[in-house]
Formats: C-alpha cells, sequence, structure tokens
C-alpha cells in the first residue's frame, strides 16, 4: 500500500516570514560577518517588497547571494548554533493554517515532509520542533576543514524541489495522486503540480501568475490567505484584479 505524503515549503507557507534572513541578522549580531552588506544591498531590496514596490523573489535572491558570499569560510558548527536558536527563538512564528494542516496530516498517518530552500541547518531543525518525518534544504557545502566553500545545492527552485519530491517518492513509496503541497512562491510551482491536492498560502503575484497559465493546475489548487486572526480560503478566479 502506497503512503500518502504532505509537502510544505517553511518560509512564506509555515514560517510567517524568511528564516534566512533571522539567521543572517543573528550572525551579524554574533559578529561573525559584517552587516554592512545587509543594509546597503539586501535591506533596500527589503524595504522595496515591504512597501509593495518591489518583488519578494529578487529580494529573498538577494538575501541568498549575500549569505552564501558572508558564510562562506564560516565553520560550519557556527551555523548550526546560530539555526539552533533562531528556531529555539522564533520557531512559533508560523501560519495557524499551516500548523494545524501538519497536526492533520501526522493525525492521519501521513508522511510529512519539509522541502525547502532555507540553509539544511534550518530545515532539520524546524522539521524537529514539528516532528517531520523528513525534510530537505539548501546545502551549503563545506570542505574538510568544516569550513564553507562557498559552493551551494539548491533547493528553492522548481527543479531542484521536483527532483527531491521524485526522490522521495521512491523512498517512501508516495502515491503523488493522493499526496499534498503546500507553497507560496514561484520556486513552489512544479511541487504543487506533482500532487493531487495543492495548496498555495499567501502566494506572491508570480506564482498566482503561474497558476492561472496553467489549467490543470488551476482547476486544483486551493488557494489559502491567512490574515490576522482570519483563514480564508479562495478560489483562483477570486484573485484575478490581485494578478492582472
Amino acid at each position: 500500500m502506497k503512503n500518502i505524503a504532505a509537502f510544505f515549503d517553511i518560509d512564506g507557507t509555515i514560517y510567517r516570514e524568511g528564516l534566512i534572513t533571522e539567521v543572517f541578522k543573528k550572525l551579524v549580531n554574533y559578529e561573525l560577518i559584517d552587516g554592512s552588506k545587509w543594509y546597503n544591498e539586501v535591506r533596500p531590496a527589503f524595504q522595496d517588497w515591504d512597501k509593495r514596490i518591489g518583488d519578494y523573489d529578487n529580494y529573498l535572491q538577494k538575501m541568498v547571494d549575500i549569505y552564501t558570499e558572508e558564510t562562506k569560510d564560516i565553520q560550519q558548527y557556527h551555523i548550526a548554533y546560530v539555526a539552533k536558536r533562531v528556531i529555539e527563538q522564533k520557531g512559533d512564528r508560523v501560519y495557524t493554517f499551516s500548523r494545524e494542516q501538519i497536526k492533520w496530516h501526522k493525525e492521519n498517518g501521513n508522511k510529512v515532509i519539509a522541502v525547502s530552500g532555507s540553509p539544511y541547518e534550518l530545515v532539520k531543525e524546524m522539521a524537529a520542533k514539528y516532528d517531520l518525518d523528513d525534510c530537505r534544504g539548501t546545502i551549503y557545502q563545506c570542505g574538510e576543514d568544516g569550513k564553507y566553500t562557498g559552493e551551494v545545492i539548491p533547493m528553492w527552485d522548481s527543479v531542484s524541489k521536483r527532483k527531491a519530491i521524485l526522490e522521495l517518492v521512491e523512498q517512501y513509496n508516495i502515491d503523488l495522486s493522493q499526496s499534498y503541497a503546500y507553497g507560496d512562491t514561484a520556486g513552489d510551482f512544479t511541487m504543487l503540480k506533482m500532487v493531487g491536492h495543492p495548496f498555495a498560502i499567501n502566494p506572491t503575484r508570480e506564482l498566482i501568475t503561474k497558476i492561472k497559465e496553467d489549467e490543470e493546475l488551476r482547476e486544483k489548487v486551493t488557494i489559502i490567505v491567512e490574515r490576522k486572526d482570519v483563514t480564508y480560503k479562495l478560489n483562483i478566479d477570486n484573485l484575478t484584479s490581485c494578478a492582472s
């Protein structure tokens, strides 16, 4: 008998913001990296997005690029410690809907798996906190000396997430047609399309556009928008004016 799985993105889907941002800030506070690039390069992109005049994906990519550059030559155990502290302090800042869905899937015996573009050290800690069955995240590679090399195996794009899910299907004997996926950005598009029950959580404009252009996904996707203490379940056609 095949298993049913629930694949969850983390940033913007479970966690209400971006975990990598929290790690970056803490690394600056611990004086492990120079904070000037956050203020000079990342912060303007964040401010544009926060004012809704910039694109979230552009802000996230800028963050990833600077994170990769700045963590080069840092010992892996430093990042592991910071990741643990971030989840201890910030791990409860999740969407109510996503938290309840994780609980529901676990009660129904589904395999609950995080597939996230965040650094693996963070994803691992978040998966442990919510007792998930497995996880995949972006791997920032280390050399024999335990220091980050600047080489990255990404998990933030559709191609990488598709590959990861296919590997998980083989590992856990998963029936994708009966499985669930939860995501919020264009990087989650393929993951959503692969399953029978896709959920777009507070989706970005780019993801909405991609869903609208894909007839198959458009027919089966559920749009979830959570604001304050209210969760709205919407049809993609309700968002026409927002994504035009």
